[in-house]
């Protein structure tokens, strides 16, 4: 099969094209004809080393449609022909006091698709069964990629914000996730927003009905309730956080953060305005988002790339350079 291949000791950045053999599925596992497989800032951080390599080489991509071609040893034979979807967590221990507390996001010892293990960079992948997930037959193959990531992942960050409906919520950075969680927002009857950069991102956040649109850094008509952080960027955790009302809260949904500056108590913090991390996402909140995303017609909004346009497709998300979600097809 053909695979988009990052190896540690190339430079950073570099994605090789190459022809590898099709992965058999372990005990547990299923083999996935990838139907389409979404590009995920994640998977920038781990093809430019902003997370440290954990393998000699890996195959990216993290948020996979797939069709069951073959069962690895006790898996039950309803999943055969199945179109499922694979997310960012590919597995727990399921043994560790996270995972027995009913906190699997947390586990102790996580796996992580397209990073411990081969992604969906290609035409086959493998995974493991029980961290697949049915996908409603309303979500097509390129609209339903991006939700596996970006959408489920935002809508947590929704979660951990502790968002109510009604609420005004600022979302901060425009791109696939946040263009997802702002039509969870108008499901639920909320105000969104959103700060972003550049005209064609402010015009899309527009378009699906955000009831304003800035800077970070301008004052906002009103005091939010609570907000959520897309880009990676320190100074904007702190914007989000003078955004909030007494109560609020700000969820940072990043894996890799640039840094956190200083900011003044008195009156950004104080006031029981809270800071919280957003934490991969559970089996519950996949179910949870999908369910939602098709009773409520949430769809993404998509750029399709070739398996050997990889590199193109990360490069429009390097440089934010499209709307909503960047998918390749294989």
């Amino acid at each position: 099969m053909l695979a988009a291949v990052r190896r540690a000791d190339d430079p950073h950045g570099v994605l090789r094209i190459e022809e590898v053999d099709i992965p058999q599925p372990a005990s547990g596992e299923v083999l996935l004809r990838v139907r389409a497989c979404g590009v995920c800032r994640t998977d920038l951080h781990v093809v430019d080393a902003e997370l440290p390599p954990h393998r000699d080489c890996v195959i990216p991509g993290h948020q996979i449609v797939g069709d069951v071609t073959a069962l690895g040893d006790g898996v039950d034979g309803a999943f055969a022909g199945a179109r499922v979807g694979v997310s960012w967590l590919g597995g727990t221990d399921g043994t560790c006091p996270q995972c027995r507390a009913g906190r699997e996001n947390l586990c102790d010892h996580p796996v992580y698709t397209g990073y411990d293990r081969d992604g969906g960079y290609a035409q086959y992948a493998c995974a493991r069964a029980d961290f697949t997930v049915p996908l409603p037959r309303e979500l097509d193959d390129l609209r339903a990629a991006p939700l596996l990531c970006a959408g489920i992942i935002g809508f947590r960050a929704l979660r951990v914000a502790g968002v109510q409906p009604g609420e005004r919520v600022g979302l901060f950075g425009f791109g696939s996730s946040a263009h997802l969680a702002l039509q969870v927002l108008r499901a639920w009857k909320c105000e969104a927003y959103v700060s972003t950069r550049g005209e064609a991102h402010r015009e899309f956040a527009r378009r699906l009905g955000a009831a304003w649109v800035g800077d970070a850094l301008e004052t906002r008509p009103v005091k939010l309730d609570r907000a959520v952080t897309f880009a990676p960027a320190g100074d904007v955790v702190v914007a989000a956080l003078a955004s909030l009302r007494k109560g609020g809260v700000v969820a940072i949904n990043a894996i890799h953060l640039d840094r956190m500056p200083s900011f003044d108590y008195d009156s950004l913090l104080w006031g029981e305005r809270q800071i919280r991390s957003v934490t991969n996402a559970t089996r519950d909140d996949a179910r949870d988002f999908l369910a939602i995303a098709a009773a409520e017609g949430i769809v993404a909004e998509t750029t399709e790339f070739s398996l050997r346009d990889a590199a193109a497709a990360l490069a429009v998300v390097r440089g934010d350079a499209i709307n909503g979600a960047a998918v390749i097809r294989p």
